[in-house]
């Protein structure tokens, strides 16, 4: 991994991981899985993409920023455009040291699991009536089953929650919600908590099930996330829709 205080290793192409396959457009290059570059060339060209490419490359360059640089677009990487069964809405990064890879709610198998995490497991035994086989944060396990666990802002600077927001990033994965309700079919969108509610909000439930509650954060997971049953229901649809359900535990 990427030594991101080091101002030497500030990424020359947004979400470099030394691969030589980057999307380029208006004088920006993009380090993301094909599928995704194929389906999201049109933002690449947007002179607001390139703002927001020039800003993250500066606030990597002057301090500390997570994830690191090549995780930046580790979600899409693990779940190609095409692969997506579901999808999980986050916010923003973790903020803390060695807590940020890429994946919305997840954090290294080796970091301490965050509350809302633990909560989301809480929630998938219960659903299940089953432990847990994996206990570990790292949910890699599910984006390579077809979960795309998006945060609507994807990098951010160290200790200072929000700090990336209104820069781009929401108008990115606006148009990364909006290709896969346009152009695929049968997808699950869990949305937990208001932000993520009216960041799917255009989603076609004509085409899509679309599961709301209130989000895992114990501040509000009493709430209604607890109960839910997100992850049996999203399993059910699958089925229904001729697709494997995601093991979840």
């Amino acid at each position: 991994m990427k030594n991101i205080d080091d101002a030497k290793n500030t990424p020359n192409a947004i979400g470099e991981s030394g691969a030589d396959d980057s999307s380029v457009s208006n004088g920006v290059s993009v380090n993301i899985e094909p599928s995704w570059a194929m389906h999201l060339s049109g933002e690449f060209e947007q002179a607001y993409f390139k703002e927001l490419t020039d800003f993250v490359k500066k606030e990597y360059k002057d301090g500390a920023v997570y994830p690191a640089p090549k995780n930046i677009f580790r979600a899409f990487d693990l779940c190609p455009f095409e692969e997506v069964r579901v999808v999980i809405l986050g916010q923003d990064p973790y903020h803390g040291q060695g807590q940020a890879n890429g994946l919305a709610f997840a954090v290294n198998a080796d970091t301490r699991v965050p509350p809302s995490l633990q909560n989301i497991f809480k929630e998938i035994e219960s659903d299940f009536g089953k432990p847990l086989a994996h206990t570990d944060g790292d949910l890699s396990r599910w984006a390579e089953q077809g979960v795309l666990l998006l945060n609507a802002t994807l990098t951010v600077r160290a200790h200072q929650a929000g700090s990336h927001q209104e820069k781009g990033w929401e108008r990115f994965t606006d148009a990364v919600i909006r290709a896969l309700s346009e152009k695929r079919a049968g997808l699950v969108f869990m949305l937990w908590g208001n932000y993520a509610k009216a960041k799917g909000a255009h989603i076609d439930r004509t085409k899509h099930l679309v599961l709301q509650a209130p989000h895992p954060s114990p501040f509000s997971a009493a709430n209604g996330f607890f109960g839910c049953q997100h992850f049996s229901k999203a399993n059910e649809y699958l089925i229904a829709h001729d697709e494997t359900p995601i093991n979840w535990l």
